[in-house]
């Protein structure tokens, strides 16, 4: 049996403490289901940028592409400008190793848990496959007369037919494997972004020839919103640009309980993908042991299942959910009942 090679980048602020315990998890779920792995510590961050005055050494994008999955903590430090680590580090892998698909389970474990008014865990299941490469976030744009009373400021939003049409037919090949209600919903804004929307709309109703099984719709971003709050069992893949699937994923994290129980996961289907918490590193909470582990241990869960690893990350999934709802008083930090260290003993005793 091949060693699994897993590069794990703790992060900063409670990135380490979150990391410790899917650690901790991957050891035990591992002597269970007997699976050979080895890691290796990448010290990127908020305080190798702090030392290094660069947010990554050169060459580590070469280095990461000879492990089989990278496992994230968090990225963002107090003492670093915002936008430099998130596109030193965050934006730079996802480019640099092409990991085109963001993909967002949102599953509610614990029906007290969620802020909705009698929904239930058979009302929210469902996942947001969102376009990780191009879009808004491809950095592209410019000042013109910068500073002065007549300014612009231009953002684009950069897509291509490649870059959209392997993101869309990632996303029905996957409601194909989810195989639950086997529905795919385009989240867009086809009445005022009437170029990039049009390119998303034609080129989902053509892929959507290929697959006759799949029951497709159509909702506007600000639609999708209201809808799931409204009615979340409508949705089962739900797919859509970055922009919007970055807005639209921390809307589902908080009908699922909140920011304590939301993995992602930054996918190339035929490279190296990285799995990380999508809280972001809660400086506030740094080495208090009060953090909400869940996060980090349902990414490793979501590592595990692309490593093919399917017994172990469905055992890794099952002990959460049975902690979710026989142990913890609420999924928030510090409202536990439990510190982060006996969050992550508690998934290990119930593997």
């Amino acid at each position: 049996m091949p060693v699994k090679k897993i590069a794990v980048i703790p992060g900063d602020g409670t990135g380490p403490e979150v990391i410790r315990e899917g650690l901790k998890v991957l050891e035990a779920v591992s002597k269970k289901f007997s699976i050979k792995y080895e890691t290796q510590i990448f010290s990127f961050g908020g305080e190798y940028y702090l030392k290094n005055k660069i947010p990554m050494p050169e060459g580590a994008i070469d280095e990461l592409k000879g492990f089989d999955a990278i496992y994230l903590g968090a990225i963002g430090h107090p003492k670093v400008k915002p936008g430099i680590l998130e596109q030193g580090i965050l934006l730079k892998l996802r480019f640099g190793l092409d990991q085109y698909i963001n993909l967002r389970p949102v599953k509610l474990y614990n029906d007290s848990f969620c802020p909705l008014k009698d929904k239930t865990s058979a009302d929210i299941d469902f996942v947001v496959v969102r376009e990780n490469s191009e879009g808004l976030y491809k950095g592209m744009g410019e000042f013109i007369n910068k500073g002065k009373k007549d300014e612009v400021a231009k953002q684009i939003s950069y897509n291509t037919r490649q870059g959209v049409e392997r993101c869309i037919r990632y996303a029905f090949e996957y409601t194909k494997k989810r195989n639950l209600r086997k529905k795919l919903t385009l989240c867009g804004k086809t009445n005022v972004l009437t170029y990039a929307w049009d390119l998303w709309e034609r080129t989902f109703n053509e892929v959507a020839k290929d697959y006759p099984d799949i029951t497709t719709d159509y909702a506007h971003v600000d639609a999708t919103c209201m809808w799931m709050v409204k009615n979340p069992e409508w949705f089962d893949v739900i797919v859509t640009d970055n922009m919007f699937g970055d807005i639209i994923t921390d809307l589902g994290a908080m009908i699922q309980g909140g920011m304590g129980i939301a993995a992602g996961g930054n996918i190339n289907p035929f490279g190296v993908s990285m799995f990380e918490p999508i809280g972001g590193s809660a400086p506030k909470y740094t080495d208090k042991n009060v953090i909400n582990p869940l996060a980090a241990i349902c990414a490793l869960g979501m590592l595990l299942e692309e490593l093919k690893e399917l017994k172990a990350a469905q055992a890794v999934e099952n002990a959460v959910i049975k902690i979710v709802q026989t142990k913890l008083k609420s999924l928030a930090a510090g409202r536990m009942g439990f510190s982060t260290s006996e969050v992550g003993d508690l998934v290990v005793d119930n593997l």
